[in-house]
């Protein structure tokens, strides 16, 4: 149970940079300017305190602060993403153009210690609540909300969302994709490809409407082309105004309150023209945000779905890429076990290999190319300490992209023990609460095996030497 998290925006010290995609190499030359390719002085011998400003924010309160209409307080406030936004003047522009994580996540009460585990956690924990209501920054499209055509499963930004607080939040989403194009950390946004267009600096066309809202430009061809008398349009009595993107009805024009057919094409234009812009506020803000990372005057070098494709990454995820980067301790890759285990991996539905990406390493996407996972392997480690082997579950130390298994008898108990952790074990934990073995007792030599826990602050050492040197 997670009680609260208090976040340190990193300073600089001693960092090597890993090399970035292709698709955004060219923006490197200028998004580290000198003395700003760094990441902070390492403090303790664990890899794992940083200095820097100390910024807190609970998530209990998000849950206890949902209102009726979904939102976690007003107008999100309340919302991870929301308490995270209000804190961004804590963070010095310096810190915002590091290579990797930009703030540490401490969770008050349990035992967590963040090497960049918490860091992504709170990361996804923001992109979920960006889609799930928590927040007002985002909208299902037209078409997601009458279920009918194309981009149902997407979002546009909020052309409702106006006000001073919401400007600032879109700032804050804006710092974020430019924080995932920098470090090559994917972010699990679903956002249509009209507001990749956008943020491209490219402007939209009627075929962009047509993409997230199917009727509107049927509708306006039906007012425009119909041979109805004027008599006969004045008996319709069709207002003057449009529906924008969240369905709010939008009056065109002071001059007119009623559709006739002396002004038809007049509205026509005027309702046209204002779906083309209606987001030109929102994608301003965010497009604002993002220069505080990245040299945005450069994104208009790609299209909206390569822009997509440097902050989101692919929705689907590659079991060879993951392979590509598999290491194993404790058991050859050969062994049954692994087999086992990519084969159960095989079968999963992509969106279960989200989980287990969450679960493992606290993201939902894989990085974009091999060069982006910086020089991090996954490894799996397999231990004997479990007795018996197929009372336990599976453990994940997400700061280090760690997979400890249980020498498990057969493919089905591996299978089902994978599929519990994924499902149900989604808390960040180091307080021995998930190292009970299933029967209720603690595993027996857990605390009395002195050479694996030495094996794993080995490990733990290693693999942060690796990280913050960039081997």
């Amino acid at each position: 149970h997670r009680k609260a998290r208090i976040l340190l925006p990193l300073e600089k010290g001693s960092y090597g940079m890993g090399s970035s995609s292709a698709g955004s190499a060219l923006l490197w030359g200028s998004l580290c300017p000198a003395g700003i390719n760094s990441l902070c002085t390492l403090v303790s011998a664990q890899g794992c305190e940083w200095s820097g400003y100390l910024v807190g924010y609970a998530v209990s309160m998000v849950k206890r602060s949902r209102s009726k209409g979904g939102l976690a307080g007003p107008d999100g406030t309340k919302s991870v993403f929301g308490q995270m936004c209000a804190k961004m003047s804590s963070f010095s522009p310096d810190s915002l153009l590091l290579p990797h994580r930009v703030w540490k996540v401490k969770f008050v009460g349990e035992s967590v210690d963040d090497c960049g585990g918490g860091y992504s956690e709170s990361i996804a924990e923001m992109c979920e609540e960006l889609q799930n209501g928590l927040t007002p920054l985002l909208i299902v499209t037209p078409n997601g909300r009458d279920e009918s055509g194309a981009n149902r499963d997407c979002f546009l930004l909020n052309p409702a969302a106006k006000s001073l607080l919401h400007m600032n939040m879109f700032r804050f989403l804006g710092v974020l994709l430019g924080i995932a194009i920098r470090t090559g950390s994917p972010l699990s946004l679903n956002l249509a490809e009209p507001v990749w267009k956008q943020l491209a600096g490219m402007n939209l066309t009627i075929a962009d409407l047509s993409e997230v809202d199917k009727d509107f430009i049927p509708g306006l061809m039906y007012i425009r082309d119909n041979e109805a008398t004027s008599e006969e349009f004045e008996a319709m009595s069709l207002p003057f105004t449009v529906p924008n993107a969240s369905g709010q009805d939008i009056q065109l024009s002071s001059k007119y309150t009623h559709i006739t057919l002396e002004n038809r094409a007049e509205y026509v234009r005027l309702a046209i023209n204002y779906r083309l812009h209606e987001f030109d506020e929102q994608v301003a803000a965010v497009r604002e945000g993002m220069a505080r990372v990245v040299p945005v005057p450069l994104l208009s070098l790609f299209t909206g779905y390569e822009l997509e494709t440097m902050v989101c990454g692919s929705p689907d995820i590659p079991l060879h890429l993951l392979k590509s980067v598999a290491t194993y301790k404790g058991i050859e890759p050969t062994a049954s076990l692994i087999q086992w285990f990519w084969e159960v991996m095989e079968s999963f539905s992509n969106t279960e290999r989200s989980l287990f990406l969450r679960f493992v390493w606290g993201r939902t996407r894989l990085p974009r190319t091999i060069a982006d996972f910086r020089g991090r392997d996954f490894v799996i480690q397999v231990l004997d300490k479990y007795n018996p082997p197929d009372h336990f579950l599976p453990e994940s130390y997400t700061c280090f992209f760690l997979l400890k298994l249980p020498r498990y008898s057969c493919k089905q108990v591996l299978e089902e023990k994978l599929k519990y952790a994924i499902h149900f074990c989604k808390s960040i934990d180091t307080d021995d609460y998930a190292r009970i073995a299933l029967t209720g007792e603690p595993a027996a030599d857990d605390s009395s095996d002195d050479s694996d826990n030495e094996d794993a602050d080995s490990f733990a050492s290693d693999s942060t030497q690796d990280y913050l040197t960039g081997h």
